[in-house]
C-alpha cells in the first residue's frame, strides 16, 4: 500500500487503488463531506509517518519526512475539516516529530533533524485558530487553510452546528503541540472547548447530544451513544489524563462512563438512547465507530463488557468478513459499506494486551486474511462497497496507513521486534505517538483537583489506575473465555446465516437476488421479484420510474434484506451515472423532402457507439423500422434495414443489446423511441443512454434517442412520404452544409436565381429587409433546434413564437441568411428562407433547373406570383408549428 502511494498517488492526498492513481480534490466527483479531509497537503503520507517507524521502516521514515519537509504546502485556499485535519495532519505531524526525536537520541538515524515537522505543526496549528472565533469556544466544523473564517475569500464561517467529537476531540493534539513549543494557547482553545461541552451536558442523565449548535450551545441531536459524532469525546477525555495528569478529566470521564453503563450499555450491546430520555432507545441500529470503545474500556479498567461487545463484533464479522458501517439489533445489514476502518484491530490490541489471550491472535489472523482476499488490489487496498457482495470502492482512506497496519502488527509483535518501547507513548484517536513525558513539560495550565462539581458515584468507577493482567485475572487464564462463551452464537441466533445465495444457485432452490444493474422496468419476472422483496415501482410522467421499499411488505425477512441491498445498488448506479460526463444533446436532422433540414428534433446521446462529436459530418441515411419493433433479439428484416439509420422502440432489453442487433443486420446508425406516450423534450431532462455494464467498443454505430413525441414525427413523416431521410449529428447543420456536394433542391437553386437578379432592389431596402429576415426565420417548440450557419456575419437572427406573413411591396423580396445555400461564385448571393417555388422532386433537376432559368430569364414568372407562393410556404409552417412540427 505504502509503495502504490509514493509510486501512484504522491503527492496527493490519497491513493485510488482500482485507478492506481492519487485522489486530488476538485480533480474526481465530489464525495461530499468526506472529502473535507483533503487539503493538497499529502495527507496519507502525513498520516503514515510514525507507523513507518512502529513496522521498523526507519530509512522509509527518514525519506519520508524529507518529502513532507520539502514538498507539502499547509497554506492552500482550500476548506477543510478542523477535526480531520487535525487528528491527521497535525496528529500525523506531532507523531512524527514524536519518533523522529527519538531516533535521533538513539544515534543511528535522522541526525540531520532540527524539529522541522514541529514547525510544520505549530504552522498548522495557528491555521486552525481562525476555527475557534466564538463566542462559546466550539470551533467552527470547517476552517480555509489561506484565509481562516468568515473572511470574504474563505467560503466558510455560516455554519452553526458541529458534532460532539469534532469539537471535544482536540486536547491531546493542541496540549502536546503547546508542550512540544512553549506556546500555551493551543492547549488552552482545546481545554476552553472541552469545557463548553461538558457544562452543556444533560444534567439529568449525564449524557451528551451528537451535534450542538456553536454560538447558543442548544443540542441540535439530542439523541446519545459511544458512535459516530460522540466516540472520540470520551477518549479523549480519559486519555487527557493519562496524557496531562488532570484529574477533572478522568472525573468527567468517569461520570459520563457511568451514564453510559447505566443506560446506554446493554451487553453485549451499545444503543443510543436519548439523552433527555434516556431509558428511550433512539435507535435499532449500530455504527461501526463503536468498535472503538472495549478498547476504551480497557483502558479504563472495566474488562467484562469490554470483552463481550468485542466478542459480538467479531460474530458480525465472521458473517460479513468486515464490519458493516452499520448493523441491526438482530445483526443483519443497515449499511453495507467498509471503508476498512480499524477500530476493531485496535480494541483487538487493546483486549490482548490486557488479557493475554492467544484467541484475539486468531482473531487478528482473521482480519488479516479478510483484508488479504476480499479487500487486496493490484495498488493496495480498496473499501468495501458492499461486504454482502464483495464489491469495492475506488478509496484507501488515510486512516487505513495509519491505523490498521500499526495495531496488527503490534498485536503480533514481540517486545524485540519493536525498537523502542511502545509504553512510553499514548495513542491518539489516529493512532499517532505522543510521548508520556510531556505531562511535565512546559505545564502553562493549573490542574484541577477538585470533585465537589461531580455526581456522587459507585467508588469502582473511581479506580484511578490502568489496568494490570497481573491482578485483573489473578490465577484465571480462562476468565476471557468464560466470558466469550455465552455470546459464541449470539448473532447466528438472531440472524441465522441459512443457505447462502451462492449456494442457493447451485442447487434447484430460488434463483441469486436481481441484481440493480440488470433490472428491466418492463421485464414482469424482474416486477414479481421486486414485489417479492418489498420494492414497489412507480411509473413518472417523464417516463422514469421511481422505487420504494417497504421491508414489511416483504415475503420473508431474507427478501427483505435482499430487496434493501438492490435498492441500495440501484441508488449507487444512478449515482455513478450522474457522476459520468455529462453528454450534450444531439440532433436528428430531417433533410428530405419536404423538410430539407428544417426539422431539427434534440435527441438524446447514448454513453457507446460512434461518438458524433468527434465525427463532424454525422451520419446520413434512410430510416426503416425493424422487426422486431423492441430490438431485442434477431432482426428479421434486415434487407430492409442495411445502410439504413433503424427506428426502433425502447424497453424490453438493454439499449446496447438492441444496438447490436441492429449492426449486425447492417444498419448504420440506430434512434430509439420512447415508449412512454406523450413523453418530450420540452418536460423532461436530457436522457442518455447507459451501457449494458459490460465492454461496448464492439459498438460502432451512433445510437440516439428520441422521446415519444418526437419520434411520431419521423413516424408521420414515414407514413406520408414514405422515403425519410434523416442526418444524426452532434449539432444541427445550415443546409448549405447539408447538400454540399449533393444534388441540389430545385426550390433552393430557383432562390438563388430569383436573388440574382432582384439584388439590386433588395438592397435599396435594408431595413425593411433586415425586419423580414428576422420574421421569417423559424424555431419550433418540441425539441427542436436550429444551428446557425457557420462562416456568415449576419446569422444573428432572432426567433419569434410564430410565424407571420412578411407585410412587403411588391418590389420587396424578403430574405434570410438562416440555412441558405451560397454557391462557390457567388458568394454574396443569398435566397429566402422558405421559398418553395416548386415541391418537384430531386430527381427532376435538370429539367426544372433549365425551365426556371428559361422563367426568369424571360420574366415570365410575375412578382405576384413569388410572394404568393412565399405566403403559401409560411402559412404551412403555421400549420406545422399547430402540429408541434
Amino acid at each position: 500500500s505504502f509503495v502504490s502511494l509514493q509510486e501512484h498517488a504522491y503527492p496527493a492526498d490519497e491513493l485510488m487503488p482500482l485507478t492506481c492513481r492519487g485522489r486530488v480534490r476538485g480533480q474526481e466527483p465530489s464525495r461530499g463531506d468526506v472529502d473535507d479531509a483533503l487539503g493538497k497537503f499529502s495527507l496519507t503520507l502525513i498520516d503514515t509517518l510514525d507507523t513507518l517507524v512502529v513496522l521498523n521502516k526507519t530509512k522509509e521514515f527518514e525519506e519520508a519526512v524529507k518529502k513532507v519537509i520539502k514538498d507539502v504546502n499547509l497554506d492552500n485556499d482550500i476548506v477543510v475539516s478542523v477535526f480531520e485535519t487535525n487528528i491527521r495532519v497535525l496528529g500525523g505531524l506531532l507523531g512524527g516529530h514524536s519518533v523522529a526525536i527519538m531516533l535521533k537520541e538513539k544515534g543511528e538515524y535522522m541526525q540531520w533533524y532540527s524539529g522541522e515537522l514541529l514547525h510544520m505543526a505549530k504552522e498548522l496549528g495557528y491555521k486552525l485558530l481562525p476555527a475557534f472565533n466564538t463566542t462559546s469556544g466550539l470551533p467552527y466544523p470547517r476552517v480555509n487553510l489561506k484565509f481562516g473564517v468568515r473572511h470574504p475569500e474563505a467560503r466558510t464561517g455560516t455554519e452553526t452546528d458541529t458534532c460532539t467529537a469534532c469539537a471535544g476531540t482536540l486536547i491531546l493534539e493542541f496540549a502536546a503541540l503547546s508542550r512540544f513549543t512553549g506556546t500555551s494557547i493551543f492547549e488552552e482553545y482545546a481545554r476552553k472547548a472541552l469545557d463548553f461541552i461538558w457544562e452543556k451536558r444533560q444534567r439529568s442523565s449525564n449524557l451528551v447530544g451528537v451535534t450542538i449548535n456553536i454560538h447558543t450551545g442548544d443540542w441540535v441531536r439530542k439523541d446519545s451513544g459511544v458512535g459516530a459524532g460522540i466516540d472520540s469525546y470520551y477518549e479523549y477525555l480519559l486519555k487527557a489524563y493519562v496524557l496531562l495528569g488532570d484529574d477533572s478529566f478522568l472525573e468527567r470521564f468517569n461520570t459520563h462512563y457511568d451514564a453510559i453503563m447505566r443506560y446506554i450499555s446493554q451487553p453485549p450491546l451499545l444503543l443510543d438512547v436519548h439523552i433527555h430520555k434516556p431509558m428511550l432507545n433512539a435507535r435499532t441500529w449500530m455504527d461501526s465507530l463503536l468498535a472503538f470503545f472495549p478498547g476504551l474500556q480497557v483502558l479504563k479498567g472495566d474488562i467484562r463488557p469490554a470483552i463481550e461487545t468485542h466478542e459480538m463484533l467479531y460474530q458480525v464479522i465472521k458473517k460479513h468478513n468486515f464490519l458493516p458501517e452499520a448493523f441491526t439489533t438482530d445483526f443483519r445489514v443497515h449499511w453495507a459499506q467498509h471503508p476498512l476502518r480499524p477500530e476493531f484491530a485496535e480494541s483487538t490490541y487493546f483486549l490482548y494486551k490486557a488479557t493475554g489471550d492467544p484467541y484475539y491472535l486468531e482473531v487478528g489472523k482473521t482480519l488479516i486474511e479478510n483484508l488479504n482476499k476480499y479487500a487486496r488490489v493490484p495498488c493496495g487496498f480498496a473499501a468495501m462497497k458492499d461486504v454482502r457482495t464483495g464489491s469495492h470502492e475506488d478509496r484507501m482512506d488515510s486512516f487505513f496507513l495509519a491505523e490498521m497496519f500499526k495495531y496488527l502488527y503490534l498485536l503480533f509483535a514481540d517486545k524485540e521486534d519493536m525498537i523502542f518501547d511502545i509504553e512510553d507513548y499514548i495513542f491518539t484517536t489516529e493512532a499517532h505517538l505522543l510521548p508520556l513525558w510531556l505531562s511535565t513539560t512546559n505545564q502553562t495550565i493549573s490542574k484541577k483537583n477538585t470533585t465537589t462539581e461531580y455526581t456522587e458515584l459507585d467508588d469502582s468507577n473511581f479506580d484511578w489506575t490502568c489496568p494490570n493482567t497481573q491482578i485483573l485475572f489473578p490465577n484465571d487464564p480462562m476468565f476471557a473465555q468464560s466470558i466469550r462463551e455465552p455470546l459464541k452464537n449470539v448473532v447466528d441466533k438472531s440472524c441465522p446465516r441459512g443457505i447462502s445465495r451462492a449456494e442457493e444457485s447451485l442447487g434447484s432452490g430460488p434463483k441469486p437476488p436481481l441484481r440493480a444493474r440488470d433490472f428491466m422496468a418492463s421485464n414482469p419476472e424482474h416486477l414479481e421479484i421486486l414485489k417479492k422483496m418489498g420494492v414497489s415501482l412507480i411509473h413518472l410522467k417523464d417516463g422514469r420510474v421511481q422505487l420504494v421499499q417497504h421491508a414489511v411488505q416483504a415475503a420473508s425477512s431474507l427478501d427483505a434484506e435482499d430487496g434493501l441491498r438492490f435498492m441500495q445498488e440501484m441508488i449507487e448506479l444512478s449515482s455513478q451515472q450522474q457522476k459520468e460526463q455529462q453528454l450534450p444533446p444531439r440532433a436528428v436532422q430531417i433533410v428530405s423532402h419536404p423538410f430539407f433540414g428544417r426539422v431539427v428534433l434534440t435527441a438524446g446521446p447514448a454513453q457507446f457507439g460512434m461518438d458524433l462529436s468527434k465525427h463532424k459530418a454525422g451520419t446520413r441515411g434512410f430510416v426503416a423500422t425493424i422487426k422486431p419493433y423492441n430490438g431485442c433479439s434477431e432482426i428479421t428484416n434486415p434487407e430492409a434495414v442495411k445502410e439504413k439509420i433503424a427506428l426502433m422502440q425502447r424497453g424490453q432489453c438493454m439499449f446496447a443489446e438492441k444496438a447490436r442487433n441492429i449492426q449486425k443486420a447492417g444498419a448504420i446508425g440506430g434512434i430509439v423511441i420512447d415508449d412512454n406516450e406523450g413523453s418530450s423534450s420540452d418536460t423532461a431532462p436530457l436522457f442518455q443512454m447507459a451501457g449494458d455494464g459490460k465492454n461496448t467498443d464492439d459498438i460502432t454505430i451512433p445510437m440516439l434517442f428520441l422521446f415519444n413525441k418526437e419520434g411520431n414525427i419521423i413516424l408521420d413523416a414515414i407514413r406520408e412520404y414514405e422515403a425519410v431521410e434523416v442526418l444524426l449529428s452532434d449539432k444541427a447543420k445550415d443546409r448549405a452544409t447539408i447538400f454540399k456536394g449533393k444534388t441540389i433542391p430545385n426550390y433552393i437553386i430557383d432562390s438563388n436565381l430569383e436573388m440574382d437578379n432582384m439584388d439590386q432592389k433588395s438592397s435599396e431596402n435594408d431595413s425593411h429587409k433586415q425586419s423580414s429576415e428576422e420574421t421569417t426565420s423559424a424555431s419550433q417548440d418540441v425539441g427542436l433546434a436550429r444551428e446557425e450557419p457557420e462562416g456568415e456575419e449576419n446569422s444573428d437572427v432572432t426567433q419569434p413564437d410564430s410565424l407571420s406573413p412578411a407585410h412587403t411591396d411588391s418590389d420587396d423580396v424578403p430574405v434570410s441568411n438562416q440555412g441558405s445555400y451560397i454557391p462557390e461564385n457567388e458568394a454574396s448571393t443569398q435566397e429566402p428562407e422558405c421559398a418553395q417555388v416548386d415541391n418537384q422532386p430531386q430527381e427532376q433537376k435538370t429539367e426544372t433547373e433549365s425551365d426556371s432559368k428559361a422563367n426568369w430569364d424571360n420574366k415570365v414568372q410575375p412578382m405576384e406570383s413569388i410572394l404568393a407562393d412565399w405566403n403559401e410556404d409560411i402559412e404551412a409552417f403555421e400549420m406545422m408549428e399547430k402540429d408541434e412540427l
